[in-house]
């Protein structure tokens, strides 16, 4: 018997593609109708802020599967197409053509949006966002002419693309809220790691700034911050976060508070529409806590699991949060989930930046970031949903494994 069932995929990203594949790896034999405003295929954002701004990976290794993948699957891919309304009377979404689409499961994956900057001079030309692939297109070619690079933001975004300036060879300045590249996230010890790395690659810091405007004429010259300091520039990058894209589920009455309220399963207020990736504020039931994740690990498993839950499984997803960034010669793999902490503690060398680092919250290692050694997140992750109280002069000893820790105290 022929399944006659309609899944609405809302997002072409790279959750959105993930799930359409899981629905076919399933056996789901119905119609998957996959919508997205970009004019590309889905792609994957990691590239964009290092390897592919650098000239290293080529356009094709952006993309999440090859150029025939849909029309193989029978997925009907739909690009440069927007969805303006979703009707949950009528179980339909419109299109801006004024199309309805009817489904039995909607998903919405609809992303994040760059946070703009609100200053004088912030839509002069030379001013940059990196989002999309056409984004990181137009500050690659500007890269090849550009001489003085300014960034503003010094949080994830920022501080990869200054890496990848700085490795273009171009004059790069830093310009950051905090006191340290990724303070807000890491904390300052962390924080003080990232802000050598980037002095030591030559990249200019101006810390605790706020960006008073941009300055220039027909194009970027400069930005000025609140304290009187002016940045010379002629390309300016603003990366102060990203917004998730939640018109269409406040516009269909679904409960919203920060993202898309769902429950474990990625299942919305409306029994019929899950959400997933950056929108996803989804309940966590190790953690016991509603989490928004925006990374692509996230994305891409969460894509996944709305897709076999869309077919019946009843899953929930409880998977550790995990990152991973790349910058200079220095990468890393975060896992957990820390909104506070007591302390940092550090095994191995940070001045040689080969380390892990472990963010304890009442006894317990509730994030763990394993720094240029590799082959660590499983144990880290491990040792974190084991819940176990832990010494920490036992957390910095590296003769110690990891391993061993959440198993059984170990006796020295």
């Amino acid at each position: 018997m022929s399944d006659n069932r309609t899944i609405v995929i809302v997002g072409a990203s790279l959750a959105g593609a993930s799930a359409a594949e899981t629905l076919r790896d399933e056996g789901f034999e119905g119609r998957i109708v996959l919508v997205g405003a970009d004019a590309e295929r889905p792609y994957e954002r990691p590239p964009l802020s290092k390897d592919y701004l650098q000239g290293e990976a080529e356009r094709d290794a952006a993309y999440v599967h090859p150029e025939g993948f849909y029309g193989e699957r029978d997925i009907e891919l739909r690009v440069a197409t927007r969805v303006t309304a979703v009707d949950t009377a009528a179980s339909a979404v419109v299109l801006e053509n004024g199309e309805r689409l009817a489904y039995d499961r909607l998903l919405l994956a609809t992303g994040s949006e760059p946070r703009a900057l609100d200053v004088t001079g912030a839509t002069l030309p030379g001013v940059h966002l990196l989002r999309t692939l056409e984004d990181a297109d137009r500050l690659r070619a500007a890269l090849d002419t550009a001489h003085a690079v300014v960034v503003i933001g010094s949080g994830w975004i920022g501080a990869e693309v200054a890496a990848s300036a700085r490795t273009l060879g171009k004059d790069v300045t830093l310009v950051g809220r905090e006191p340290a590249p990724l303070q807000r996230a890491l904390g300052p010890e962390v924080g003080a790691i990232y802000r050598q790395l980037h002095a030591d690659h030559g990249v200019q810091l101006v810390a605790n700034a706020e960006v008073e405007s941009i300055r220039g004429h027909d194009t970027v010259e400069a930005v000025r911050t609140t304290d009187g300091r002016t940045v010379d520039g002629d390309l300016v990058v603003v990366g102060v976060g990203a917004i998730p894209r939640l018109e269409l589920a406040k516009g269909a009455g679904l409960a919203v508070d920060g993202g898309v309220v769902t429950d474990e399963r990625l299942r919305s207020s409306v029994e019929s529409i899950y959400a997933a990736g950056d929108i996803a504020a989804a309940w966590h039931p190790f953690f016991n806590a509603r989490l928004r994740v925006e990374h692509w690990a996230n994305a891409t498993h969460q894509g996944r699991l709305a897709a076999r839950n869309m077919l019946g499984a009843g899953a929930s997803y409880d998977r550790i949060p995990y990152f991973f960034s790349d910058q200079f010669d220095f990468g890393m793999e975060y896992s957990g989930y820390a909104p506070v902490w007591d302390q940092v503690v550090f095994r191995g060398d940070t001045v040689g930046r080969e380390f892990v680092a472990f963010w304890i919250h009442d006894d317990r290692v509730v994030a763990g970031m394993n720094a240029n050694i590799w082959d660590l997140a499983e144990p880290i992750q491990a040792l974190i949903r084991s819940r176990r109280p832990v010494d920490p002069k036992q957390l910095a000893d590296p003769e110690i494994p990891i391993g061993d820790l959440h198993r059984e105290v170990v006796s020295r």
